[in-house]
């Protein structure tokens, strides 16, 4: 499924840590792709998360209709699957869009591109917490 994958690509990746240099048992350490990244491929990324979101919306509304459209007796088993799917990849695309403000803050010294970043982030929370909270047609 194309959200599945998107968030699969969203995903940020491990690698084997040092286990020999801290004395613990060896632990995965999160490695970032985008840490070296010139600003102008943050921006881009972002706008590659958005487009994601936006699909994702469009699958929950669509998987909505389809799950008014299949009863009664309605399938929600395959609706709460759609809404388990979309979940995942709105919780990827926010995890890399923080991880983006935060590089942006903090490292790169851009607190304005930063800030429209959270506003942004911000956004499509308000967006969610609608959608969630709207009355079924």
């Amino acid at each position: 499924m194309i959200i599945t994958e998107a968030a699969a690509e969203s995903a940020v990746p491990a690698v084997p840590g040092d286990a020999k240099a801290t004395g613990a048992p060896e632990r995965e350490q999160l490695v970032w792709p985008w840490k070296d990244a010139a600003i102008r491929a943050l921006v881009q990324r972002i706008h590659q998360l958005q487009a994601e979101r936006a699909q994702a919306f469009r699958r929950l509304e669509e998987g909505h209709r389809q799950y008014l459209r299949s009863g009664p007796p309605y399938d929600f088993p395959r609706y709460r699957s759609t809404v388990h799917e979309v979940t995942q990849a709105f919780a990827a695309a926010s995890r890399e869009v923080l991880a983006v403000e935060a590089e942006l803050a903090g490292p790169r010294a851009q607190p304005l591109l930063a800030s429209h970043v959270r506003r942004l982030q911000q956004l499509e929370e308000t967006r969610l917490a609608t959608v969630r909270s709207r009355p079924p047609p």
